[in-house]
């Protein structure tokens, strides 16, 4: 299952997200929620966050690039479950990290989900699409 889309669910009091509807079958059996570069989230099924694990557990830890990466991929990490609501908690250094509160963005990246707070997702947004508009199709 490819994940795409953009969405805008709510966390509730508890700092739980409700997923949208549309993934609850594919993260089921498990998630991971780590840290994201740019401050955001990344929600991972399970077994795709174990094959980014092998990935960077296969980069030589004399590499500082390498070491900094598993740090925060893992350090920050959370595994669950979502309820039968299809909700899942987001722990509260996560929400810190990724500056959320209520309103949040859910984007749909291929093989995984990002979370970001509404006001960042927007200005990545424009400024990513600028440089989308500026792709040049002969580049490698």
């Amino acid at each position: 299952m490819l994940f795409m889309g953009t969405y805008t669910p709510k966390l509730d009091e508890k700092g739980r997200l409700f997923l949208p509807a549309k993934f609850r079958d594919r993260l089921a059996e498990g998630l991971v929620v780590t840290q994201g570069q740019d401050k955001c989230l990344v929600v991972w099924p399970t077994d795709v966050f174990a094959e980014e694990a092998e990935r960077a557990s296969a980069r030589p830890m004399t590499n500082r690039a390498a070491r900094n990466y598993a740090r925060v991929l893992f350090a920050g990490g959370d595994e669950s479950t979502p309820d039968k609501q299809g909700r899942v908690g987001i722990p509260a250094h996560l929400r810190d990290y990724a500056g959320l509160e209520r309103d949040v963005v859910v984007i749909g990246v291929r093989d995984r989900l990002e979370i970001w707070n509404p006001t960042s997702w927007r200005e990545f947004q424009a400024a990513a699409l600028l440089e989308f508009a500026d792709l040049d199709e002969d580049e490698d």
